[in-house]
């Protein structure tokens, strides 16, 4: 499909033909990125999206304050906030200084509103080749973040990533691993984060899921559509266009008790050249089309 389609014709055509089929899409703000924040809302109050993943860069940029106000008032609900993490690091100069952030990451998805705080946990370290080691650097920061978080009503979501990124982006590859970490702590500080994108490879990936239970805090679409580009990072596929079975996904994590919102994140160089309000039509269309 090359044309947005009309998100309430979409709506109509969709399972059951219920007119909320929307209600419980979210768009995270990379997927258009090339939206400033007021336009990314516009779009949203006019399509009918309910919900926001904002990111923190983009937020600092436009104002946390005014970030804020700008989301309440138009009556959208802030899904996550993404992201903190990058707890790996050997120096204790490096750990404090995460551990700060951190904490300054907790407290802006206060200010915005979310219970979600999406961590990318960190690669290895230079020189480094112990993804055990960094793990368990990955436990100790969160020992000092999760009673902060709570303390705070915000969540931690640990989100697994494709092994392509274990050495330099996050060596928590799987939802087994992620929950390992997870279950340390207590549910309402620490759970893990589902994206298809990253998970849909791994045949373990289902029982994990029934595992997670009310430990999935946050549940993502993307597709995995080849080749990958140089670099990797921006090659999620927009959503029905590629090898995983989105519907299928979300059956899983509803079967497991997840009733939130499902964010739809993208990384695409193509996508981001595209006008970013119509982008955002045909995503709604296609969560409509091939996840519910």
């Amino acid at each position: 499909m090359n044309e947005p389609a009309d998100v309430t014709a979409a709506g109509d055509a969709s399972p059951g033909g219920a007119p909320d089929d929307l209600s419980r899409f979210s768009i995270n703000q990379m997927t258009v990125k090339q939206l400033t924040l007021p336009e990314l809302i516009e779009a949203c109050v006019r399509l009918g999206v309910p919900g926001v993943g904002l990111w923190r860069e983009p937020v600092r940029a436009y104002g946390l304050d005014a970030a804020a106000k700008l989301v309440r008032d138009a009556g959208l609900a802030v899904t996550t906030l993404c992201r903190g993490g990058f707890l790996t690091a050997i120096a204790s100069a490096a750990r404090a200084d995460a551990l700060d952030d951190n904490r300054a990451a907790i407290d802006e998805a206060v200010t915005l509103g979310t219970d979600t705080l999406v961590l990318v946990s960190g690669g290895l370290p230079p020189g480094s080749r112990d993804l055990y080691g960094a793990r368990e650097r990955i436990a100790d920061a969160l020992e000092v973040l999760a009673p902060y978080a709570g303390e705070r009503g915000v969540r931690l979501a640990i989100e697994p990533l494709h092994p392509m990124y274990a050495s330099d982006r996050c060596v928590v590859s799987t939802l087994d691993q992620a929950l390992d970490l997870a279950e340390r702590f207590p549910v309402e500080q620490v759970g893990v984060v589902v994206d298809t994108y990253h998970v849909w490879w791994d045949d373990r990936a289902p029982a994990a899921i029934n595992r997670a239970a009310n430990r999935i805090h946050s549940f993502q679409l993307a597709d995995w559509t080849t080749p990958l580009p140089a670099g990797v990072l921006n090659g999620r596929g927009l959503i029905g266009d590629g090898a995983i079975d989105l519907r299928a996904w979300r059956e899983r994590v509803d079967a497991a008790g997840y009733d939130g919102p499902i964010e739809v994140e993208l990384f695409n160089d193509t996508l981001w050249v595209r006008d970013g309000a119509e982008l955002l039509a045909d995503v709604a269309e296609r969560f409509v089309r091939h996840a519910l």
